[in-house]
């Protein structure tokens, strides 16, 4: 790359930056609430959290202090249950099982994504505005699963791990709001690096891809907690328990254990967990990309955002 094109790739970030420091400004100031709106929030935070209470106190109760007192604090507090719950339920693998298919089709769906949306947000195509369109009201239709099944069955990838790989791998989520970042990406980099010779594929991964790492963040949190909160495709697809994930292998252990409650909590917490860090972890890239791809996303297919406009 030349002096040009790496002195562009440098401002970007720059950029970025103070767009990033402007959206934490206006969104503190959409955080002060009145008293109305702190009561309903109160309120709706109190549905969500206190079952989630609830169950991680019942994984610390015995059995037998779980039926003299269903809902108050466990006496004797107890981690067994964790222990039990994570032999019983043979977790470790279905563990492995999980992360692989969370992470393998995540980063696929991403790179596919990328690829796909910046020639169509760059409006490459003549019918750009149309084919764009198609692929947004295509994520509003239901899933065929009987003809997913079948086609499955058809092409070897029944009850295996690489057929189930290939199935989530090709999603395409997260490609609308793609369209949207990618349109804030100056289009001074693509001539600077066509100047350069630099190839399309070089130009992706080079360029585009790390100026859209929030973006990327974002629906990489919303892809992994996708694939690892779904049971439907794996007690579909997947009839061989060694290649259980861990929601098909506690909807198993539950069937198992119908009545011991605070194994079964036990095991809910152990599965609920790692998404619980991820989101921790990476809330902030998720706060981040959401408001960025929002800023263009309303712009019609190819058309300069605003800003950019503006600053030319």
């Amino acid at each position: 790359m030349s002096v040009q094109t790496a002195r562009l790739a440098r401002q970007r970030p720059a950029q970025t930056e103070v767009e990033r420091a402007d959206r934490r400004r206006r969104l503190l100031r959409g955080l002060r609430l009145s008293g109305v709106q702190l009561f309903c929030f109160t309120v709706a935070a109190g549905f969500f959290a206190l079952p989630l209470v609830y169950l991680l106190v019942q994984a610390f109760k015995t059995y037998g202090s779980f039926l003299k007192d269903p809902t108050g604090l466990p006496h004797p507090w107890t981690l067994s249950n964790f222990g039990a719950a994570w032999s019983q339920g043979d977790f470790a693998t279905e563990m492995v099982n999980s992360l692989l298919y969370a992470v393998v089709p995540d980063v696929i769906t991403l790179i596919l994504g990328v690829f796909l949306a910046f020639p169509i947000s760059r409006g490459w195509f003549r019918r750009s505005n149309l084919l764009y369109g198609f692929f947004v009201f295509s994520g509003f239709l239901p899933g065929g699963l009987i003809p997913l099944f079948v086609e499955a069955q058809k092409l070897g990838l029944y009850d295996n791990r690489v057929g189930y790989l290939v199935l989530t791998s090709l999603t395409g989520a997260g490609f609308f709001f793609f369209v949207g970042y990618i349109k804030t990406i100056p289009r001074e980099l693509d001539e600077a690096a066509a100047m350069d010779g630099c190839g399309y594929f070089r130009f992706i991964f080079r360029i585009v891809i790390p100026q859209m790492k929030p973006a990327l963040a974002t629906f990489a949190i919303f892809g992994f907690v996708a694939s690892w909160n779904n049971l439907i495709l794996p007690l579909i697809m997947l009839s061989d328990s060694g290649l259980w994930p861990v929601t098909r292998g506690l909807y198993g252990f539950f069937g198992e254990h119908t009545t011991q409650w605070p194994l079964i909590a036990a095991a809910t917490v152990i599965v609920a967990a790692p998404i619980l860090v991820v989101f921790a972890l990476l809330q902030r890239h998720l706060v981040e990309g959401v408001g960025g791809g929002a800023a263009a996303g309303a712009q019609g297919v190819g058309q300069t955002p605003a800003a950019q406009t503006a600053a030319e």
